[in-house]
């Protein structure tokens, strides 16, 4: 077959595209978003297993962040073991393990069994997220990257609309049943559908196009002609390790992923402390800052894809998060006026997070970007252990919250500038065409 023949229209590419988002982002999107919510839902159990285990803020917050160096450890060798096993494989050990450790945290006492769970959850759960954006690379040209990116990271707000209902529902709903605390119940029955999900993604998952039965040989090859591989400076990791704009990323993302973490496990709390004491209404409250999100991170990011731009995209929508975030701290006492904040605050970072990680997936090709995007991210999540540990500290300390939020306010800002510096992260990418190819 000629190479003028194999040119597919745009209509055709549409079509084989709308045919692996189908198959593809479903169970991605529904791993993940268990991940995020086994990443989160001690935010919630907070309500009420600090009580009953006797724990202060600050041990909570430590615990919260903990996962996080366990993630960051392991979370290179786990993406580089990617590319030799295959994806399949990966991702079912990733979630069986880390879905027993989940359920496990039931057997929770006191702070050290606090730590060791929560550190071992992070070394079961490393390599997923960056393990999924590898993934995807092997599906979507760069052109389409954010978009689906932006369907995969729906899952923050989506776990935040429906993490927060639902965790506090089996909380109030199983408090007592079976001499089990509600927590208990809920890191039990939000832990063990991650097990079923491994067995299922060991045989339904393909490793690569190449594989799918479910595509033509003729849609394989334009698959792997639109998702061309433009030439790089990498041509392993340790190319990687020595290029400077791959930390510049890295220090972005660390400052988004302060502001992730922060709402995500203060969130609640923060609901709390403006005047919401039912638990059952800090669950329905805190699920509207996300509803709004993941409305305006999909604008975003298919805003990002049709302008081919990135870096203006991420920085302008982690400033407002910034602005936001800051005010929230401001009025805790005008309820309304709180929710709007941070439902503002919460759009702003998740769009930021979403559209940032198309540079990258744009930046860094081949297998040489299996261990770069893992590097970004394990440097990026040792965010995800200082936010909620130096918030946990001044609340502790200050008996105040807004000593770490505005810390956080100011990480932002700097993400934000350093994702406007790092120009030559992105290549120079021609406007989308609109008109079908001829073939």
């Amino acid at each position: 077959m000629t190479t003028e023949r194999l040119n597919g229209s745009a209509a055709e590419l549409a079509a084989i595209y709308r045919k692996i988002s189908w198959r593809v982002l479903p169970l991605m999107l529904v791993c993940y978003f268990f991940a995020y919510l086994d990443r989160i839902n001690i935010g919630f159990a907070k309500l009420q297993m600090q009580q009953d285990i006797g724990i202060s803020d600050a041990v909570y917050g430590l615990a919260a962040g903990i996962f996080f160096l366990g993630y960051v450890m392991f979370e290179v060798p786990s993406n580089l073991l990617l590319v030799k096993v295959g994806a399949r494989k990966t991702m079912s050990r990733i979630l069986v393990l880390w879905g027993l450790t989940s359920a496990a945290m039931l057997f929770v006492r006191d702070a050290q069994t606090f730590y060791i769970l929560r550190f071992m959850l992070g070394v079961f759960e490393a390599g997923f997220a960056p393990g999924m954006i590898f993934y995807l690379t092997y599906w979507y040209s760069s052109s389409r990257m954010a978009g689906a990116l932006a369907v995969l990271m729906l899952v923050g707000p989506l776990g935040g609309t429906l993490g927060g209902p639902v965790s506090t529902w089996i909380m109030t709903a199983f408090e007592g049943s079976h001499g089990m605390h509600g927590w208990q119940w809920m890191f039990l029955l939000e832990g063990l559908p991650c097990v079923v999900l491994g067995v299922f993604a060991y045989f339904f998952l393909v490793d690569k196009p190449a594989d799918a039965r479910w595509l033509s040989e003729r849609e394989k090859k334009l698959l792997a002609a639109d998702i061309v591989q433009p030439e790089t400076s990498h041509s392993s990791f340790l190319t990687v390790l020595k290029d400077p704009r791959v930390y510049v990323m890295a220090f972005s993302y660390f400052c988004f992923i302060c502001g992730i973490y922060t709402i995500s496990f203060w969130l609640p709390t923060m609901i709390k402390n403006a005047g919401i004491v039912d638990v059952m209404q800090i669950g329905l409250y805190s699920a509207i800052p996300y509803l709004v999100g993941g409305v305006v991170m999909l604008l975003l990011a298919r805003s990002s894809d049709r302008l081919r731009e990135r870096r203006w995209h991420v920085a302008l929508a982690a400033l407002a998060a910034a602005l936001a975030l800051g005010l929230a701290a401001l009025v805790p006492d005008n309820f309304v006026l709180f929710m709007v904040c941070m439902s503002v605050a919460t759009a702003g970072i998740w769009a930021a997070y979403t559209v940032f990680w198309a540079m990258p997936s744009e930046y860094l090709k081949g297998q040489a970007a299996a261990g770069g995007i893992a590097l970004i991210n394990s440097i990026g999540l040792l965010g995800g252990f200082f936010s909620p540990s130096l918030i946990g500290w001044a609340k502790t300390t200050y008996g105040s919250l807004n000593a770490g939020l505005y810390v956080m306010v100011g990480l932002l800002v700097l993400g934000s500038i350093a994702v406007v510096l790092n120009k030559r992260v992105m290549p120079v990418l021609p406007p989308l065409s609109r008109k079908p190819a001829r073939g």
